[in-house]
């Protein structure tokens, strides 16, 4: 499993599962069983302040870190737990938003804590970023990143000669909306590209080339869009709260797409967004 080393020492593998916890800790349990094999580890999980879980989902991890499902004997450490600003404003203000979710997750401390998008406006973006930086200094946050950010925006944050770069913007990637000006910009500038909605949403799985390569790599159109993601070197973050489609998603190591199915998988742009599009915010 190819991993990539973050500044703060965290390994995010080029494979993460977004639980969906929206039943019951059961179900959010089962998931991480099933993700339970040290050749996946460290084990991510994407959340939000805007999604209302980071209770559950700590919680959850905790859980399962004492129960007997953890045959392997996992820590705190080997489990990588993202979570997102909601709103940019004051510095104050999103500090405090900050202490607020290292406590409601209950984990000790977060991973990775991204702004979650580029609203507010270029003050209160870069105050919400020192407000990052500070968690990072004062041991609340191990690495710190932005979301839904355009070139403009990561332009922005650089130009104002932070302390602590941002290491990941997540944005929705997949073959229908490529994003080539921002994915570049983030190769050339060392920012790792994590991929949301990698799967579409389930809206081109039926798509004559998704489906006629996929059935030439005997694979799921699933698997197919996730292989796409890792070999241009995202970090894919494929939605399920499926036990069984949690562990097929994964199991991408068996094949490679080759160059040409490349070029025609990234020939598929149409610019679809699935869910928000704040790249262009002022």
């Amino acid at each position: 499993m190819i991993g990539r080393q973050l500044p703060a020492g965290d390994v995010i593998k080029l494979v993460q599962w977004m639980l969906a916890i929206e039943r019951t800790n059961d179900l959010s349990l089962a998931c991480l069983e099933v993700t339970a094999n040290p050749a996946l580890d460290p084990f991510s999980f994407d959340s939000a302040q805007m999604y209302r879980n980071e209770k559950e989902v700590g919680s959850t991890i905790l859980k399962f870190l004492s129960s007997q499902g953890n045959t392997s004997g996992l820590k705190r450490e080997d489990m990588h737990f993202t979570s997102k600003l909601a709103s940019n404003s004051s510095y104050d203000s999103a500090r405090r938003s900050i202490k607020q979710s290292v406590q409601q997750c209950g984990l000790g401390y977060i991973d990775l804590f991204l702004l979650h998008s580029p609203y507010g406006g270029k003050a209160a973006r870069l105050a919400s970023w020192k407000a990052v930086e500070d968690a990072i200094a004062d041991g609340e946050v191990k690495t710190g990143g932005v979301s839904n950010y355009g070139v403009k925006h990561l332009q922005e944050l650089l130009a104002s000669k932070p302390r602590v770069p941002p290491a990941v913007n997540q944005i929705e990637v997949h073959p229908f909306n490529t994003r080539t000006e921002i994915t570049s910009f983030c190769a050339e500038h060392d920012i790792i590209v994590e991929a949301y909605a990698p799967l579409v949403r389930a809206l081109r799985m039926e798509h004559g080339v998704i489906v006629s390569l996929s059935n030439k790599y005997s694979c799921t159109p699933a698997q197919l869009l996730v292989r796409w993601s890792l070999q241009h070197g995202y970090v894919p973050l494929p939605k399920s709260a499926t036990k069984s489609r949690i562990a097929t998603n994964g199991s991408v190591s068996g094949f490679e797409i080759d160059s040409a199915d490349m070029k025609q998988m990234d020939a598929l742009d149409e610019y679809l967004v699935t869910d928000w599009d704040p790249v262009d915010a002022d």
